[in-house]
């Protein structure tokens, strides 16, 4: 008895029940977290995916007396809108808030979406895809910055993930809802293009009035959370990054973020991924009916790529969050898209053999979107200080679509069934992100390296009162 007695209360013992208490209580704070916060913020990437490609070969040109490479010029135009206000969009969340902003920005771009299905020919086929851009452009830097306010550092990019996800489902449901919305052609309109933008913009309004309600602005807020969760989170926060320090928005924190070398990196990496990305989610209804299928099927052929790409976007983001490695997976997924472009290039006559351009299709999609998605969670994870972190997604995005911009208008209306331009150039720009993703691991592993010389890593960043944000060299950086 005496015995049992003494194992009752053996301190280690009870140590160790606490702390494993601890660790559950942890793991079943993350799943709550992960249940209200994503699929909120993960549907609306969603709609902002639900975009053109679909709607071309459903007789969109014709139907506005514009030409192919007119088409291109309209897509230009969106990546303009879109670059020019990814900044001023987020320096409006840093002052306003999640809760009002990212819903604002989706509603606004639903309608512009739904003006986009009445538009009559060329000059309002190009403003409304300037404004769409534009309302667009805030609503992936805004959630990475918000996501970053909730999560710890190690669980970032693997949430970031998954919210990125949305956007391979949504090339998955926007093959599926063009099919069938194409159906709808003679209803009104001749074609059935129309119709995909109306509906799916008319939803989009539908959605952001309810994110109203369900998107949550920072954990001290938060009417889902319980006072002790709310702790919890607050000391989680406090452990290794800053965001449960009060930070006001301020001009300094803007001009440190543009002068920082790592965030023109972060921005070249994006800007390496931004040119294959939006040309395959463009132009992959248009590369598929070129192989010589109907519309209609082209439709439903998008379908199988982006659900690949779904399965590897979060298999990839699980595996390098385990090890603890992003570079090194960033790369190899970019290598593994480039493969598929060298088989889309390296058949000769596509139309005589689509099955082989089909698989350059998948391996192109599975390789593209685990690339973006860890390269687009650098930023969060190792830039600190508050609007330096905002300004900094803002940036990564902003430049990096610059290759979009470009990429709109590779794939010409001639080019096809091979468009060697656009598959090329896709290749080149899937080496160089290779080159780039294994320099950024090489020099912040460096970084950390030289700052460990200095000082040992700071504990608990919410209680450092004389925190410099990321250029303190008690902060380490993820490699």
């Amino acid at each position: 008895m005496a015995d049992n007695e003494s194992k009752s209360h053996d301190p280690r013992g009870d140590t160790e029940a606490i702390a494993i208490d601890d660790e559950l209580n942890e793991r079943s704070l993350l799943r709550k977290l992960d249940r209200r916060l994503l699929p909120a913020v993960g549907v609306l990437y969603l709609l902002s995916f639900l975009d053109l490609g679909n709607a071309r070969i459903e007789g969109m040109v014709n139907d506005l007396h514009i030409t192919g490479n007119q088409y291109l010029t309209g897509l230009t135009v969106y990546f303009i809108g879109y670059v020019l206000f990814e900044i001023p969009c987020n320096v409006i969340l840093k002052k306003t808030s999640p809760r009002l902003w990212l819903p604002t920005l989706t509603i606004a771009w639903g309608i512009v979406a739904t003006l986009l299905g009445v538009v009559q020919n060329l000059p309002g086929f190009l403003i409304a895809r300037f404004f769409l851009g534009m309302t667009e452009s805030g609503l992936f830097p805004g959630v990475v910055f918000y996501l970053s306010m909730w999560y710890k550092r190690r669980e970032r990019q693997y949430r970031i993930s998954l919210f990125f996800s949305a956007a391979s489902l949504a090339g998955a449901f926007g093959g599926i809802l063009a099919y069938g919305i194409g159906k709808m052609a003679g209803v009104v309109w001749t074609n059935g293009w129309r119709w995909i933008f109306i509906l799916e913009g008319i939803a989009t309004v539908i959605v952001a009035i309810i994110a109203y309600w369900f998107i949550e602005n920072y954990p001290d807020t938060a009417d889902f959370l319980t006072k002790p969760e709310r702790e919890l989170i607050q000391t989680r926060l406090a452990a290794d990054s800053d965001a449960m320090i009060k930070e006001e928005f301020n001009w300094a924190a803007v001009l440190e973020a543009i002068r920082d070398p790592n965030c023109w990196l972060y921005s070249l990496g994006f800007h390496t991924m931004s040119l294959p990305l939006y040309t395959l989610s463009l132009f992959l209804p248009t590369i598929i009916s070129n192989l010589g299928y109907t519309a209609a099927k082209a439709q439903l052929l998008t379908i199988p790529p982006y659900a690949l790409a779904f399965v590897t976007t979060v298999a990839v983001a699980i595996a390098s969050e385990k090890l603890g490695q992003r570079a090194i997976f960033l790369a190899g997924s970019s290598l593994i898209a480039a493969i598929g472009y060298i088989i889309l290039l390296a058949n000769t006559d596509p139309v005589a053999r689509p099955g082989v351009s089909y698989v350059g299709t998948f391996l192109a999609a599975a390789g593209i979107y685990p690339s973006t998605a860890l390269v687009l969670s650098w930023p969060a994870i190792n830039v600190s200080g508050q609007t330096k972190r905002a300004i900094a997604n803002a940036m990564q995005i902003s430049i990096g679509n610059l290759g979009a911009v470009m990429g709109t208008q590779l794939y010409r209306a001639n080019d096809g069934p091979r468009f060697v331009v656009g598959h090329s150039m896709a290749l080149a720009y899937l080496c160089a992100n290779a080159i780039v993703a294994f320099y950024i691991g090489w020099r912040l592993k460096a970084e950390n390296k030289a700052r460990a010389e200095i000082s040992p890593e700071i504990d608990n960043v919410g209680e450092a009162v004389d925190w410099k944000g990321d250029k303190d060299p008690r902060w380490r950086f993820s490699y």
